[in-house]
């Protein structure tokens, strides 16, 4: 049996990555979708055989008895629409941010337990071709213990900076990531994606973060994030994430005691102790610059999930998650703080 799923917020990301994520699985169903923005109804009745749309969340979550709710609208929205979604019985995925608060986080996760159902964040990044095959170079041990990580993200501006679309005072346009009230900002665009790759990739929990922060002058949001984050075993990761800079890269370092790999877009050397280098290439496809193929493993690995009794694939994505909030809300008390270092406490990663 087919599950039955909907889509709250149909824009950009759910019609260019999560639809076509969920239309490589066979046994999923798109069977509704909520926006309340009615050229973005009109555009899922054209891309979606027999859906059906709704301005009204509650009312397609009353009417529909979906097994799964994917919400993809700005960060602000979603503790309301994942509560919701839980609340009528259905599993429910959400874009990142989770949400922006560790007692919310708390709250959906119990109440997730408490229903018996799946909660999850989209950490998309994990099934890039890069990230896959340097979180299979750490595992296999061929850097041994990991001691240092940098992950960089450089970008000219934020993407759709020209969007917003307001309805009240949440941007529910691509020009949320400029608004405070939705939840805007590189350290929570750019910021949650890096803090859970680190996670997965350390195999740890972070116990510390120092930060400092930035804005241009007229922007009330952070765009640009310079973060130092001490793992429980003492391993360091770093990030530099920046809406300012003159070209767009993506990058990353690793290294352990044995070998050192760098990361460069879809490039990849990794180098041992011996000065001895291969070269790789993870190559991403093409024409996917919404990167679906991402999202389609992300939505595999989400109805395996459902599908199972043991559930420890939401079990892992949901430590990150909160694993991932934590360091974002040290990062802003330690830049209030001057960059002093803050401490996460055991509980709180």
């Amino acid at each position: 049996m087919k599950l039955r799923g909907g889509i709250s917020g149909f824009g950009e990301v759910a019609a260019q990555a999560h639809l076509p994520g969920w239309l490589t699985r066979p046994d999923i169903q798109i069977a509704a979708v909520h926006d309340p923005i009615p050229e973005r109804r009109h555009l899922a009745l054209r891309l979606i055989k027999n859906v059906r749309v709704y301005e009204d969340l509650d009312l397609m979550l009353d009417g529909e008895q979906l097994d799964f709710l994917d919400v993809a609208s700005p960060p602000a929205l979603h503790v309301h629409a994942a509560r919701s979604a839980l609340e009528a019985g259905a599993h429910v995925i959400v874009e990142k941010p989770l949400c922006l608060d560790l007692k919310e986080f708390d709250a959906l996760k119990s109440l997730a337990a408490a229903n018996s159902r799946v909660m999850m964040c989209v950490h998309n990044w994990k099934y890039s071709a890069a990230y896959h095959l340097a979180h299979e170079i750490v595992a296999s041990g061929r850097l041994g213990a990991l001691r240092y990580l940098a992950l960089e993200r450089l970008r000219t501006q934020p993407a759709g900076a020209a969007g917003a679309v307001p309805t009240g005072s949440v941007a529910t346009g691509p020009g949320w990531r400029l608004d405070p009230a939705s939840g805007g900002g590189i350290l929570i665009d750019h910021g949650w994606h890096v803090f859970y790759l680190m996670c997965w990739l350390m195999g740890d929990a972070p116990v510390e973060v120092s930060a400092r922060l930035g804005s241009l002058p007229g922007l009330t949001v952070d765009d640009m994030a310079d973060l130092r984050v001490v793992f429980a075993d003492g391993s360091i990761g770093y990030s530099h994430l920046s809406w300012r800079a003159p070209v767009r890269r993506t990058s990353a370092m690793l290294y352990g005691e044995n070998a050192i790999l760098g990361m460069d877009g879809d490039r990849m050397r990794l180098t041992d102790r011996s000065g001895k280098s291969r070269d790789f290439t993870a190559a991403d496809p093409s024409d996917d610059s919404y990167h679906a193929s991402w999202f389609a493993g992300v939505a595999a690995e989400f109805e395996t999930a459902i599908k199972q009794t043991a559930r420890h694939t939401a079990e892992v994505n949901l430590a990150e998650a909160r694993s991932a909030l934590a360091i974002i809300l040290a990062a802003r008390e330690s830049h209030r703080a001057h960059g002093t270092p803050v401490r996460i406490a055991a509980n709180c990663a």
